[in-house]
C-alpha cells in the first residue's frame, strides 16, 4: 500500500475518482406524485405513442368492411382498406382517430373512427434502453410510471461483475443530455428502496462492470 501512495500515478488516479464522483448527481427518489427533475415528458401526462410494430384497431362505425386490424411497418406506416401510406408513427390513437376521419370524410359522410392499439411497442425515441452488466440487455417499452425497479425486474437483475452503483441514468431534458448516478447495488441487493428513482420515456441506463 505504502508503494502505492508513493506512486507518482497516485495523484492522476485520485483525480479521475474525483472527477467520476462530481460528474454526476443521483437521480431522484421515485415518486408517482411528483417527479424533481424537469425532463421531456412526465409521468402524470404521459401518452402512449404509435410506433413501428404495433397492431391498430381500426373501427369505422357503420362500415365494418373498411375497418380492421393493420400492423404498423417499419416505415411508420399502414395501409388501409381505402387510404394508401397514412402515417401513424409518434402520433397518439385519439390523434390518428381524427385524421382517418378527415381522410374518410371525402368518401364517407360524417364517418366516425375508433382506433386501439395492441402489441404497444411504440416509438424508439420512447424506449427504454438497458445496457452493460445486466443480466439482459435489452430495449424495452415505456410503461407510465415505470421505475428503475421495474426495469431490473424485466432484465433480470445485475450480473455478478456489475458496479451497480456507478449505473448511469442518461436523459434528455429540455433539448440538453443530462446524466444521473443510480445505485443499483443498494436497491437489487440491499432492498434499500430510496434508491429507486423514475424512468421516462428514451431513457438508457449505463451499468458499467466492476473493476477487480
Amino acid at each position: 500500500m505504502e508503494s502505492i501512495l508513493k506512486s507518482p500515478i497516485w495523484p492522476i488516479f485520485c483525480l479521475m475518482l474525483f472527477v467520476s464522483a462530481c460528474s454526476q448527481n443521483d437521480a431522484p427518489v421515485a415518486s408517482s406524485a411528483s417527479f424533481t427533475a424537469s425532463s421531456t415528458a412526465d409521468p402524470e401526462e404521459y401518452k402512449y405513442l404509435i410506433g413501428p410494430g404495433d397492431i391498430l384497431n381500426i373501427f369505422v362505425w357503420r362500415n365494418p368492411e373498411i375497418s380492421g386490424s393493420f400492423t404498423v411497418r417499419p416505415d411508420g406506416m399502414i395501409t388501409t382498406s381505402l387510404v394508401e401510406d397514412i402515417p401513424v408513427t409518434g402520433k397518439t390513437p385519439t390523434e390518428l382517430a381524427r385524421e382517418i376521419e378527415d381522410v374518410l370524410s371525402t368518401y364517407l359522410r360524417e364517418p366516425i373512427v375508433t382506433v386501439t392499439v395492441s402489441g404497444f411497442t411504440g416509438p424508439y425515441t420512447e424506449q427504454v434502453r438497458i445496457i452493460g452488466e445486466a443480466s439482459s440487455p435489452q430495449a424495452l417499452n415505456y410503461s407510465q410510471y415505470m421505475t428503475v425497479l421495474d426495469v431490473m425486474i424485466q432484465v433480470g437483475g445485475l450480473t455478478e461483475f456489475a458496479d451497480g452503483n456507478n449505473t448511469s441514468l442518461v436523459r434528455i431534458e429540455n433539448g440538453q443530455q443530462k446524466k444521473y448516478r443510480v445505485r443499483l447495488d443498494d436497491l437489487v441487493r440491499k432492498g434499500d428502496i430510496t434508491a429507486n428513482t423514475n424512468m421516462l420515456p428514451g431513457d438508457i441506463l449505463i451499468i458499467p462492470e466492476a473493476w477487480f
